[in-house]
């Protein structure tokens, strides 16, 4: 029978979406929708003096607008407002008071019989402040506002900042040394989907949600807490989702919104944020990094120091452990990290593909390529040089590591052996060509989750739990994953989630899902398998008598034994023999806590760039990309998602920057106008290389997760091939015409 796992498949929900069959948050309609629109603030801290809504009220069709002064009863405690991805401190709270603590908060909200009757009654509310002095600047006042983080956790998952040795001692006495200061901007996620969410008013207090988030049970425990309801009157759904990347971790404030108006109207209400209100949300945080260096004339590290500065909010403590990072990759006795948090009168920085790590490894692999011309050896030598067997900061083995091989097959692929090490050295026509290169490194992470399969005597089989797909293809694969494991084929396998009624699963991020559900899935077929085993066992002369659960297989509709497939029986007689209609196992699955070992995907990044040297136009014309991350569930899939990470690699090395003035603490290029993000044009050749690599100890199917490594060491192996066609080394991105000139 055919195998699925490994095979690129196409999405089970790919006719769905492209039909239009497929509905998102904002395409739910129900019989007498009411339509929401938010008045945002225009200063940046103070406080509300006064709304003035009698001119939005007058408009005809207009329902009501809501505001901290008229609003249905919120939960007062801030743990209240807590989710499960919420870091330390005071939430936000939306309408909760008259505060305001960043630019662009949902100050009202307009609920009318149309949209655009909301949206134009929304221009007529007249909101006056006292406004207070306020701060956005970390690049230029960093210094006044940084404050130490208020907890580290020591095994943070994003890697502890444990010192080892004596850092300073050992760079100060280092024969080469190298200290750089990094810096990268706030950014914006911006998918292609805007946040909404549509309230289904079911009668009787009971309310239907369809919101665009990354974890559905999130949503509803969050919202069943802010507004006191009952959590069995609530019901949340996000069957498809148009790109979350870490902005739908945690509840935004629209659901909170549109789930009030609902309660305070007594009817269905939908709300969608336009792309300017997006920015009011979180972003990855603005960064200054400082990388030391120091080494031996070998090329081998003595010291490495890591220093960080971070953007957060006043009300919030987010922060990820980026300087972590740097003792994982490279071997080296002695390390000193210090990361502190920069406090700013904006909205709470949020996870971003690839939190921490893809901000953190432009700078440590600039750095190293810096470290490579003083040293005179080869960029792709040195990091053989350095390379750690171990992880450094438990001085553990991994339980797969094969960033060797993504090194050798990488360059192989892009042609590094012919690179000339000079730069400037290599043109084609009026540009300047060059090469460079960075690694890449993730954690492999993975989460209890419970999954449902209910196979029937038809040879059909359903397989459902709460979890999301946010557009990465967890529908697929775990049809595929359930294909395989119940014997059946694809189209005989059916996929529910979405929905804060199925079995329970954590929000979807981290790039933990695939490799959590997938085994999930293994988990709860074993036990369907288990009871075939049963009435098949019973059956009169039956050749599986006597067999235990680990001698047979389900395999072509069949349950046979693994040593002679011909010794078996058809699952439809067995249930039949059973008078079995279906078959229903709800299981959870639990992932071993050992840390005996260290579980990383990594990857070898190649990139080569052509400089107009006239005009400063840069162009990324070739990527390869060799990703090692254990076993890949769908090639199809997995190698998409690799090629994204590589375009917005491509995005924060070259285009992506949120700009503020900082006299407003206002976003001023909050649109898909000014916030530039690669387009066709500037995405060339890209490869992609999945380097074999088994890890039969992470889990029983040996996957890592892949959604955040592909974007890992892109923007820095861009850099350094800037540096290298044109002698000028940019360290804070993007890297723009300007800079160049420099």
């Amino acid at each position: 029978m055919e195998k699925y796992i490994g095979t690129g498949a196409s999405r089970i929900d790919g006719r769905a979406k492209v039909t239009g069959a497929a509905k998102y948050a904002a395409e739910h309609n129900t019989p007498g929708l009411a339509h929401g629109y938010v008045v945002t603030s225009s200063i940046a801290k103070g406080r509300i003096v006064g709304i003035d809504a009698g001119a939005a009220l007058r408009v005809a069709g207009v329902l009501d607008v809501f505001s901290h002064q008229h609003r249905p009863h919120m939960a007062r405690s801030d743990e209240a407002y807590s989710d499960d991805a919420a870091p330390k401190g005071s939430p936000f709270r939306p309408l909760h008071d008259d505060l305001i603590v960043f630019n662009g908060q949902p100050v009202a909200l307009v609920v009318a019989e149309e949209a655009e009757i909301a949206r134009y009654a929304a221009s007529l509310v007249r909101v006056t402040y006292e406004e207070e002095p306020h701060a956005t600047d970390v690049f230029g006042t960093h210094e006044d506002v940084v404050l130490e983080p208020t907890a580290t956790p020591p095994d943070s998952i994003f890697g502890p900042q444990f010192p080892r040795g004596d850092a300073l001692a050992a760079y100060a006495a280092a024969a080469v040394r190298h200290a750089g200061e990094y810096s990268t901007p706030i950014e914006h996620h911006n998918p292609m989907e805007l946040f909404a969410t549509t309230v289904v008013w079911e009668g009787g207090g009971k309310l239907t949600v369809h919101d665009k988030t990354q974890g559905v049970q999130n949503v509803q425990r969050y919202v069943c807490s802010v507004l006191e309801l009952k959590s069995e009157d609530v019901r949340v759904t996000s069957a498809y989702m148009g790109g979350g990347f870490g902005a739908g971790l945690r509840p935004q404030y629209q659901v909170v919104l549109a789930v009030l108006a609902a309660l305070g109207l007594e009817r269905s209400v939908r709300l969608v944020l336009t792309r300017q209100q997006m920015y009011g949300l979180g972003y990855r945080p603005a960064m200054i990094q400082k990388i030391e260096l120091g080494a031996t004339g070998e090329g081998t590290l003595d010291a490495i120091a890591h220093d960080a500065v971070t953007i957060t909010s006043q009300y919030e403590d987010f922060f990820r452990q980026e300087t972590g990072w740097s003792g994982l990759l490279y071997k080296s006795s002695n390390a000193l990290y210090r990361h502190r948090l920069a406090r700013l009168d904006l909205p709470t920085s949020c996870d971003m593909r690839c939190p921490s790590a893809a901000t953190a490894m432009f700078a440590l692999e600039s750095a190293m390529d810096e470290l490579a011309i003083k040293l005179e050896i080869d960029p792709l030598e040195l990091r053989r040089r350095c390379y750690s067997d171990r992880e450094q900061h438990h001085d553990r083995p991994y339980s797969s590591k094969n960033l060797r091989a993504c090194y050798e097959e990488g360059a192989r692929a892009f042609g590094w052996a012919k690179r000339n090490p000079a730069p400037r050295s290599t043109r084609e026509g009026r540009e300047l060509v060059g090469w460079g290169m960075g690694s890449g490194i993730w954690e492999a992470l993975q989460v209890p989750v419970a999954v449902r399969i209910v196979l029937s005597a038809n040879g059909h089989a359903e397989v459902s739990s709460a979890a999301s797909d946010i557009g990465t293809g967890t529908y697929t694969i775990m049809a595929q994953v359930a294909a395989d494991m119940l014997g059946l084929p694809m189209e005989s396998i059916s996929v529910r989630l979405g929905d804060s009624t199925l079995p329970q699963c954590p929000i979807e991020g981290g790039s933990w899902l695939a490799a959590s559900i997938s085994n999930g899935i293994v988990t709860t077929a074993e036990a369907i398998r288990d009871e075939v085993l049963k009435l098949a066992g019973s059956m009169p002369g039956s050749p599986l008598a006597g067999l235990r659960a680990d001698e047979v297989e389900l395999a072509g509709g069949r349950l046979v034994s693994k040593r002679d497939a011909s010794r078996g029986v058809s699952i439809s007689d067995a249930m039949r023999h059973g008078g079995a209609e279906r078959i229903d196992q709800l299981k959870t699955t639990k992932f071993d806590d050992d840390h005996s070992k260290a579980h990383n995907a990594h990857a070898a990044v190649f990139a080569e760039v052509k400089v107009d040297e006239e005009i400063g136009i840069i162009r990324v014309t070739r990527v390869v990309s060799a990703v090692a991350a254990g076993r890949i569930l769908n090639a199809k899939t997995a190698h998409s998602q690799i090629m994204g990470g590589v375009v917005w690699g491509i995005g924060m090395a070259l285009h992506e920057q949120t700009v503020l003035d900082h006299g407003f603490g206002r976003v001023m290029n909050a649109d898909l106008a000014e916030y530039a993000v690669p387009v066709h044009a500037d995405v060339h050749d890209i490869e992609v290389i999945f380097v074999e690599e088994q890890d039969p100890t992470i889990n029983g199917l040996g996957v890592k997760g892949l959604g955040e490594i592909g974007i890992v060491g892109v923007a820095a192996a861009i850099a350094n091939a800037v540096y290298h066609a044109t002698g000028t080394r940019v360290r804070d991105l993007p890297i723009t015409l300007d800079k160049l000139r420099r």
